[in-house]
């Protein structure tokens, strides 16, 4: 019987679990709280609109970190921020782009993080895109003709309408002639990287060497509107990125011979070392205290936009469940935790950093609960790799109502993550730790890393299935009698090897990083 369940995969939960639990009072308290008395509207303007995008060591940050331990205090959550090493800080000022010539048009862009500042005067001078050559020696002597000009270093997109477009409205075979295009134009532009001897992530600085007094880069997403913003790789000159409208208009007027002039205003300010933390708030454990239920989300977040799904929504799921098993389950049997991890962005730094400076808290978790993938309703659940995972999860899920699990697909034993997110620091460290994965409302192409990850974005119902979903489990795992087993399961054959794959190791954090 315990194999069958073990190897059961992708089963609908609406299919083995009919109804939640009745007369639990603690469910039921649970659930009318976070249908009447819903707090995630006001944290989401507070933290996304007031506080705003949480770059690591960015004065945002410690704001939002300090917002976080005032706000759970006014629940009655002890919390606090905790420092686990330091980060180049910076903070991001006004950015202003104007052609001038041929015409006059203001530009839809911004700078990416840590670029260096123009000063409030900026900078102005001629735009130019990269030469098409045939070897090194005509890209260097290329190089000796842009001092003083400002150069766009990215491939011009053949249409700023995504796919799905393309697929609803234009002929079948229009839009595979834009294809093939768009395929020819990235393998060209890709050729010619290679005929200029230089490495994409070399271009910036050669470029700044040979006296370009900017970089323009556009870094689209593959939707109306939307562009990745990530960093800079510049250290005395801006890089801005620029919306796909306005890239492809310089580039096709630099093309064509028209010398178009840009005046770029990038103000911003370099803050030295700046402390890099997580914020913590514990609901101490009655029965158990040196057991531990972890509520898990990232608190950082790239600037392009104000952080609103990655990781805006699974910051605040963890914190309104926090509110409500406060309130409705003050005396945990075991010790429940919410990390709200710094430095997920740039390699999970926060997770690590706690998993190895808690090996005491490692060793104790009953269950971590992580969700960081959008603003949608949970709809997977994977076992994560362990043996018997099927067994307590599919309990705790009994108590959850059944217009929230009809929607969750699980598959057990499931694998570890190898990355991605902040339960598989915990996962490598061998404590049960589970992705609440939602669904997609595009996320990949419309808010992950975009200049458009924005409150507005937010889908507060499914948000709110979310929180119901985290505290009940949250609750249920506190109550096991039960201890959950760590025993993990054979993992699936690697092609390359033909052996079992390996279970993933810690990796220890960056812990000064961007100096």
């Amino acid at each position: 019987m315990k194999k069958t369940k073990l190897f059961l995969s992708s089963l609908l939960l609406a299919g083995c679990i009919v109804t939640a639990q009745q007369n639990d009072p603690v469910v039921e308290a649970i659930v009318k709280d976070a249908t009447e008395n819903s707090q995630l509207e006001n944290l989401a303007h507070e933290l996304m609109d007031v506080v705003g995008p949480r770059l690591v060591g960015s004065p945002q940050m410690k704001a939002a970190g300090d917002w976080a331990v005032n706000k759970y205090k006014s629940w009655g959550i002890d919390a606090k921020t905790e420092k686990y090493g330091d980060w180049r800080g910076w903070e991001r000022g006004i950015t202003h782009i104007d052609m001038v010539e041929p015409r006059v048009q203001t530009l839809q862009g911004m700078q990416l993080a840590w670029s260096p500042s123009t000063g409030k005067k900026g900078v102005r001078g001629e735009v130019v895109a990269l030469p098409t050559v045939a070897n090194e020696g005509e890209f260097q002597n290329w190089l000796k003709t842009i001092k003083g000009k400002i150069v766009l270093t990215s491939m011009p997109q053949p249409t700023g309408r995504p796919d799905e477009n393309w697929e609803e409205f234009a002929t079948p075979e229009s839009f595979e002639k834009m294809k093939e295009m768009r395929d020819t134009m990235n393998s060209t532009f890709r050729n010619n990287m290679r005929n200029m001897g230089i490495g994409s992530r070399e271009l910036d600085a050669t470029l700044e060497k040979a006296g370009a007094i900017a970089v323009i880069s556009s870094n689209w997403s593959r939707g109306f509107g939307v562009n990745k913003i990530f960093s800079t790789s510049t250290e005395k000159i801006p890089e801005i990125d620029l919306e796909l409208e306005d890239y492809g208009m310089l580039w096709r007027l630099a093309e064509s011979g028209h010398k178009p002039e840009v005046n770029i205003v990038a103000e911003s300010k370099e803050l030295g070392k700046q402390p890099t933390f997580n914020t913590l708030a514990e609901i101490k454990g009655t029965e158990k205290p040196e057991e531990y239920i972890v509520l898990s989300a990232h608190f950082d977040s790239w600037d392009g936009g104000t952080g609103a799904t990655d990781n805006g929504t699974g910051t605040i799921t963890m914190m309104e469940a926090a509110r409500l098993l406060k309130k409705h389950y003050p005396n945990p049997k075991r010790t429940i935790i919410v990390g709200l991890w710094g430095s997920e962005e740039q390699g999970l730094n926060g997770s690590r950093a706690f998993v190895e400076d808690h090996p005491e808290i490692v060793e104790g978790v009953q269950a971590v609960f992580n969700q960081d993938n959008g603003t949608g309703r949970v709809v997977n659940l994977s076992g994560g790799g362990f043996l018997y995972s099927y067994d307590y999860l599919s309990s705790w899920l009994d108590a959850v109502p059944n217009d929230i699990t009809k929607h969750i697909e699980t598959s057990f034993p499931g694998s570890p993550a190898r990355g991605g997110s902040d339960y598989a620091s915990f996962q490598a460290a061998g404590a049960p730790a589970f992705s609440l994965s939602s669904i997609s409302w595009d996320y990949w192409n419309y808010t992950w890393h975009t200049n458009r990850d924005t409150y507005d974005k937010i889908v507060f119902d499914d948000v709110r299935n979310n929180a119901i979903l985290t505290a009940i489990l949250a609750y249920k795992a506190s109550e096991d009698p039960d201890k959950t087993s760590r025993e993990k399961a054979v993992l699936p054959m690697d092609s390359r090897t033909g052996e079992p794959r390996e279970w993933p190791e810690p990796r220890s954090p960056t812990r000064l990083g961007g100096m």
